[in-house]
């Protein structure tokens, strides 16, 4: 009897380094106006964005016989890197894990789909994909916005009149400067995003220039009175570009350098950055 203990016992003590470790989330300070620009070509997408407190991360997909795969080009894709397997599974089991929220008690989140293939035929295929997380995504009913952990934003070649016939739906639109112009439904187009390159030719050297000063005012003072957000690509990625976009009152500041903007940001709000992430 006490040979079989003993030997039963060695076993468990053998087996417990390959039993899998309950581990609490590192508590993390939300940063709602970072948005990780191509936050699939970071080392683990969505991950890196998560540990820094990111609420925005984007996504381009493709259609490839029938599946929606993440990468920038098409001849980038692989079979495994699928929109679900990427972000909408791993954000709906944090989003269990945290009470409905991506953060505990956290700020919305947003999931940036930028289509690369034709958006006629990838948005039938989306539409169904987005249907299987109905407790995870904003819905949309007409004029009504039912907030979610994840709200998703369609960009790239996303099919806005399909979209705007469908009396309820688990997208929207990211629109563009026009749109302040036509004023489409917030519930319909919530986002305005454009190239920083089209609209100023400040790079961070020198100061802004008036009359670009006046331009970005002008254009976040309406689409901030229409109920929208602003966000902008391409515009210059380090702390000088960072600062003027934050005085400004840009809602989401784009980057492709997850770690230095988080440590941006949480000095302007007045915290002392924990060491980052890998």
């Amino acid at each position: 009897m006490k040979d079989r203990v003993n030997t039963a016992l060695k076993w468990l003590l053998l087996a417990l380094p390959l039993l899998p470790v309950a581990r609490a989330q590192t508590p993390v300070t939300p940063l709602p106006r970072a948005h990780a620009h191509n936050d699939y070509a970071h080392a683990r997408p969505l991950f890196d964005a998560l540990a820094r407190g990111f609420c925005s991360v984007e996504a381009d997909i493709h259609l490839v016989d029938g599946a929606l795969l993440v990468a920038h080009d098409r001849h980038q894709v692989k079979p495994d890197r699928t929109l679900r397997a990427l972000y909408l599974d791993p954000l709906q089991a944090r989003a269990r894990a945290n009470g409905g929220r991506i953060y505990p008690d956290g700020p919305p989140f947003y999931l940036l789909i930028d289509l690369k293939s034709d958006g006629a035929a990838t948005w039938p295929v989306l539409r169904a994909t987005l249907r299987r997380y109905p407790n995870l995504l904003t819905e949309f009913r007409g004029e009504r916005v039912l907030t979610n952990a994840v709200t998703v934003i369609l960009s790239g070649n996303s099919p806005r009149a399909l979209l705007a016939r469908e009396p309820v739906r688990r997208a929207a639109i990211d629109g563009r400067p026009p749109d302040l112009e036509r004023n489409p439904s917030p519930a319909l187009v919530p986002w305005i995003s454009e190239s920083w390159g089209r609209l100023f030719s400040w790079r961070g050297n020198g100061p802004f220039p008036p009359a670009e000063q006046a331009r970005l005012a002008d254009l976040l003072r309406r689409a901030h009175a229409q109920g929208r957000k602003v966000r902008f690509w391409g515009a210059p990625d380090f702390p000088g570009g960072w600062n003027l976009e934050w005085e400004a009152g840009v809602d989401f500041i784009n980057t492709d350098r997850l770690a230095a903007l988080r440590t941006f940001l949480l000095e302007k709000a007045g915290e002392k950055p924990a060491v980052s992430a890998p």
